[in-house]
């Protein structure tokens, strides 16, 4: 796990990471006094759930994702990739550490986010705090299951075409997964195209990833069934993305 280390160690001394955990840590109890919230007390846990998962897709988009796309230019670019093939490890093995030394990083930010949302934001009833737990918990789940393919295609992409490429690519990918679909599904409500109903149903869909308005109102966990199909759904993205990445990557530069 030699790349990984190295991965997990440039991350940790670039310490741009510290300024994603302050805004996490900072920034749902920052931002409601700072809104209409503060006026209505009752406002402040529902407007805290909003800050604290919102700062973590921001992090986790920008933050994620431009590293990811780094660190594949990097091993391509400079020779780590080409050092590796020469002790042993295979491109594949290469994608997987470089993944893992940025995933890591997104575990933790996950758990603070859930964790202001427990302890900044839990509700007052007893008998509601399992359902917030277990609430909570399912988004850390989807949430991370979500990102987890969106990094690797972003290492693959940068690997090739450069980390511009890589991150930007992967960055509106995950922006239309989150709303573009949405708008795209209010078009065909309006008018059927068979064409824009393929394009919908072979896109990303993302925003099932987005269970924030869910702990917003307090709508109670996910049912078991539909919770199972969204980790198959999720699951089965991460193994398209997973094969795509593999498929784009590569460990030396073109040039």
């Amino acid at each position: 796990m030699r790349l990984f280390r190295l991965t997990a160690a440039t991350i940790f001394r670039r310490k741009a990471w510290v300024i994603c955990v302050f805004a996490l840590l900072a920034m749902p109890f920052l931002l409601p006094t700072l809104s209409s919230a503060q006026e209505k007390p009752v406002l402040i846990q529902p407007a805290r759930v909003l800050a604290a998962w919102g700062t973590l897709w921001v992090s986790a988009l920008f933050w994620g994702l431009f590293t990811a796309a780094r660190q594949g230019e990097t091993n391509a670019r400079f020779g780590l990739g080409d050092y590796f093939l020469t002790t042993g490890m295979s491109g594949t093995r290469q994608l997987f550490e470089m993944w893992l030394g940025v995933f890591i990083y997104l575990i933790p930010f996950t758990l603070i986010a859930a964790t202001v949302c427990l302890l900044g934001a839990s509700p007052a009833d007893a008998s509601e705090r399992s359902m917030w737990w277990l609430s909570n918990g399912q988004y850390v789940i989807i949430f991370l299951l979500a990102l987890a393919p969106l990094l690797a295609l972003a290492i693959a992409l940068a690997s090739r075409f450069g980390a511009v490429a890589g991150f930007s690519v992967t960055l509106v990918l995950s922006v239309y997964g989150l709303y573009g679909v949405g708008y795209l599904e209010n078009m065909l409500s309006q008018e059927t195209n068979p064409l824009l109903e393929a394009v919908w149903l072979a896109s990303p869909h993302y925003h099932l990833a987005e269970l924030t308005p869910r702990l917003y109102y307090k709508l109670g966990a996910i049912p078991a069934g539909s919770f199972v199909g969204l980790v198959v759904y999720f699951g089965a993205i991460l193994l398209a993305y997973a094969g795509l990445a593999r498929l784009c990557f590569r460990s030396k530069s073109l040039a």
